[in-house]
């Protein structure tokens, strides 16, 4: 395979099954992530797996506080809103993304729906923080 593939065949995926995921995949998953390269061979990666009941709170928590307009706590700055042949590339993005959802430019409570999928990690079964 060439690193080219690789890249290429790179995807998002924004559907999860609802079911769990066996705690063995998850822990060969991190051995293989573990192998990334680090500056001086240090590995210095943490990993926190998070499922079930504590996941779910953070959802709930992440969905309140957006809902409830919380300001956003990041750590990073986030930047100026697109503008320009930027914006426009935003929106095409968008109404393509809505178009495959089956989602109608009218239709605010999908639309709002999709947004907060984002809050509760896209309804993933598993959630790895590494830091």
């Amino acid at each position: 395979m060439q690193f080219d593939d690789v890249i290429f065949g790179r995807r998002s995926t924004r559907g999860y099954l609802d079911k769990p995921v066996p705690k063995e995949l998850i822990e060969e998953i991190l051995k293989l992530a573990m192998r990334a390269p680090s500056s001086m061979n240090t590995q210095p990666y943490n990993f926190y797996v998070i499922t079930g009941e504590p996941l779910e709170k953070i959802r709930a928590g992440n969905t309140e506080r957006m809902l409830a307009g919380v300001p956003q706590s990041r750590e990073f700055r986030t930047g100026e809103a697109f503008a320009g042949a930027h914006r426009e590339r935003q929106i095409g993005v968008a109404k393509q993304l809505f178009g495959a959802m089956g989602i109608e430019r009218d239709d605010k409570d999908a639309r709002q729906d999709w947004v907060m999928r984002g809050f509760r990690q896209f309804d993933a079964p598993v959630c790895v923080i590494i830091t």
